[in-house]
């Protein structure tokens, strides 16, 4: 790597940003296989799998309002104390599930101490600890390769929880990925202590002061939060990332039972959901590398029109394994890919001094998505026996989503106090 931040080895930045890769590896690998825990759920306790999927459905929510919590927590104390926390408390909320038999049970476990902790070690702390300690052209890279580190851990724990699942049963499962989940807390080590050097935060441009001028101004988070949301271009990747989260939700949580409804073994969902793990390395990876020479709205509008695409192709094929195992490629590239350029939109429109809340803010609208992506399916499910309307609901979002990116402009955004000319 080149250009490194004046005060970091290249030793140093790769450390940092391996450490956060596999962080981000761990948390979303026990939280894209919950799916694959909702059957024996519902098998061993009777709860129904409206009311797991309700569970489930929280879980995806608090893991989104988690992220602007903890992400400003990071920005002023740094992010290692943050990760920690958050590894304990999944650890905990995962080694808890099994013995909870009631529905508050779960929303504890699952929604609540899981959902919270795997927030505190994923995208906003762990891009946005990065993003402020490398130099701006590594920053998109250094996105995909964290964001590639969450699919892989996708591709990892989706069928070796299957595997447990099948061998020793669910809840030696459960307590295997709690134990494996304690793992994020000496990684942390290389993100300990604050930002190496705060910038200032009026707008995201790079360049220094001329000689001679006056320090820029400096701008607190809730001045920055209050110009953000009156921002239109900030508002579009809310409602952009908002359609993500309802698409990855409701995979993560009723893709096996698609595939149970087709009468294919529980193997095939585990094999599936690895596939959208392991495409999705190269899908993060190339749009990360795409985002530092395309525009990134374009890559976002581009992104979210492939999966109605791919979408109307899976409901027109036949539901065999080899259709399920391409459609999980295809839409493996697409799925955390939109990550890097909503990370580097943030950034670009409002600098890197609160990027991880400012992202974190927009995580939140995807879990928002993502809540009703996995509650709305386990509804489908129940009342209509499928989840025919659910896939036809994806499809218009999706649509949606490609169209509202386009207007998003690239400039950052200048306080007007900022530029008013000084008075005397």
């Amino acid at each position: 790597m080149t250009q490194q931040h004046p005060e970091m080895t290249p030793r140093a930045a790769w450390a940092l940003i391996l450490a956060a890769s596999a962080i981000l590896m761990i948390t979303m690998g026990a939280r894209l296989t919950t799916g694959l825990f909702l059957s024996p759920i519902n098998t061993s306790t009777g709860l129904g799998v409206a009311t797991i999927s309700f569970a489930m459905a929280v879980a995806q929510l608090l893991w989104g309002a988690s992220q602007p919590i903890f992400g400003a927590v990071a920005d002023k104390y740094g992010p290692g104390r943050v990760i920690v926390l958050g590894g304990v408390m999944l650890a905990v909320g995962t080694a808890l599930t099994p013995f909870m038999d009631s529905e508050w049970g779960l929303l504890l476990s699952m929604g609540l101490l899981s959902a919270a902790g795997a927030g505190a070690g994923s995208f906003s702390i762990l891009i946005g600890a990065t993003a402020q300690r490398l130099p701006a052209a590594r920053r998109p890279f250094a996105a995909g390769f964290i964001n590639a580190g969450g699919s892989f851990g996708q591709f990892v724990f989706a069928p070796l929880m299957q595997a447990i699942i099948a061998s020793a049963g669910w809840v030696w499962a459960m307590l295997t990925m709690a134990a494996t989940t304690l793992l994020t807390i000496p990684l942390a080590w290389p993100l300990r202590g604050k930002k190496l050097s705060p910038a200032p935060s009026v707008t995201s441009t790079p360049t220094a002061p001329a000689p001679g001028a006056p320090p820029a101004p400096t701008i607190t988070l809730t001045e920055q939060l209050r110009q953000a949301m009156r921002d239109r271009s900030y508002l579009c990747l809310h409602l952009g990332f908002f359609t993500c989260g309802f698409h990855i939700a409701f995979l993560v949580t009723h893709l096996p039972g698609e595939v149970a409804l087709c009468n294919l073994s529980a193997g095939v969902s585990a094999t599936a959901l690895a596939i959208i793990g392991l495409f999705n390395i190269a899908g993060s990876l190339t749009v990360g590398a795409l985002s530092t020479r395309y525009r990134m709205k374009s890559l976002l509008a581009v992104i979210y029109a492939s999966r109605v695409a791919i979408i109307g192709i899976y409901l027109l094929a036949p539901k065999t394994p080899l259709t399920f195992y391409l459609f999980a490629g295809a839409l493996g590239f697409t799925w955390l890919a939109t990550v890097p350029p909503t990370a580097g939109l943030v950034g670009k429109l409002f600098g890197m001094r609160y990027l991880a809340t400012l992202f974190g803010m927009t995580l939140l609208s995807h879990q928002i998505g993502g809540f009703f992506g996995a509650w709305l399916g386990g509804l489908s499910f129940v009342h209509m026996g499928d989840y025919t309307w659910m896939w036809y609901a994806d499809m218009l979002l999706a649509l949606a989503a490609a169209l509202i990116n386009l207007p998003i402009r690239e400039q950052p955004v200048v306080r007007a106090a900022a530029l008013a000319p000084s008075k005397g």
